[in-house]
């Protein structure tokens, strides 16, 4: 895994170098779109993997959009761009995740690996069953409890009930 993971990096890189080469000649919406399409899908399908460097290229990324300098604050211009840092991101994408499966958005084969507690007996007279997750239970805590069902489950449980209750998915992302 850790040459697949150096590998996205330095390619994520090199077209950060390509676009950086022709930064002058285009406007900043559509370095935007560039830094976007090339650069962020890459770093967000496996997120969960690349979370050491994505860090490192998100803030590359931003440099390059205002063209500061390597040793300026990143921080603001993330804020202005509305770019997550790497934790809020992966954290948003698997709720962003959770909330299609739960309305049916999602390719079957994600929804089976979350439960609800409604669906379980037990469970049905709780009034908050209909918005929580069952977190399942993990042998290991390096492999286990990185899985997409238990990390999910525990991400959208630790949601406030405003969130989760959302009925449409622009709502529940602008929320």
């Amino acid at each position: 895994m850790v040459g697949h993971v150096s590998k996205t990096v330095a390619c994520c890189f090199a077209v950060l170098r390509q676009i950086r080469s022709i930064q002058r000649s285009v406007s900043r919406p559509v370095l935007l779109s560039l830094v976007t399409s090339l650069v962020l899908s890459r770093l967000d399908y496996g997120s969960a993997t690349l979370a050491d460097h994505l860090q490192s290229i998100l803030n590359a990324a931003a440099r390059l959009i205002y063209q500061a300098h390597k040793y300026d604050h990143v921080s603001p211009l993330l804020q202005e761009l509305h770019w997550l840092y790497v934790p809020e991101r992966i954290k948003y994408r698997l709720a962003v995740l959770v909330f299609r499966c739960r309305y049916d958005m999602a390719p079957e084969y994600m929804a089976r690996d979350l439960q609800w507690a409604a669906d379980r007996d037990s469970r049905q007279r709780v009034r908050s069953s209909s918005q929580q997750l069952i977190v399942p239970r993990t042998r290991l805590f390096t492999v286990g409890d990185r899985a997409v069902g238990a990390t999910a489950a525990r991400i959208w449980n630790s949601l406030p009930l405003t969130v989760t209750s959302a009925a449409a998915l622009n709502s529940f992302k602008n929320i």
